[in-house]
């Protein structure tokens, strides 16, 4: 860390500044190769992905989506009562009406699902994250409002478009 940053770090009382909370859980190698293939629009041309852990020790690749599938065919694959990741190529115009498109992830982590299941998938987001890098747009949901994609998705993505 750099100076500035340093001051903005909090210190746990044992002087370890690891405030990640790890579960152990792994992200398959399948995920970061297909994640550069994806984000290039190489080899398998598709719309997103769905993640899940494999019992309880591995982030892999659940589902699909094709090309032409849409944001909400994304939405459909999303188990209405347990988590999931997701990341999805999303097309769109900008607030000025400029078509664009953004890799957006999402944990979907929703009220409905079991307690265990949803730390289980809060507390191993980060591993995730790190495979997918260059994904600039991060989302949480936690019920079918927060998916909505007119009042909740678009609003957060054009404010990096």
């Amino acid at each position: 860390h750099c100076s500035l940053c340093s001051r903005f770090t909090a210190s746990s009382p044992t002087g370890n500044n690891n405030n990640n909370m790890s579960t152990g859980v792994i992200v398959d190698d399948l995920v970061a190769t297909t994640f550069n293939a994806f984000k290039l629009q190489q080899g398998e041309k598709l719309r997103y992905y769905i993640y899940k852990i494999e019992d309880k020790k591995t982030i892999v690749i659940e589902k699909k989506g094709a090309r032409d599938r849409t944001y909400d065919d994304f939405v459909a694959d999303l188990p209405e009562n347990d988590c999931r990741y997701g990341l999805i190529d999303l097309e769109f115009k900008t607030d000025d009406g400029r078509p664009t498109a953004k890799l957006v992830f999402i944990t979907w982590n929703p009220d409905t699902a079991n307690v265990r299941s949803k730390m289980l998938y809060s507390g191993s987001k980060e591993a995730l994250k790190t495979a997918l890098n260059g994904v600039g747009i991060h989302i949480n949901a936690t019920d079918q409002a927060e998916l909505d994609l007119e009042t909740s998705i678009l609003p957060t993505c054009r404010k990096f478009a």
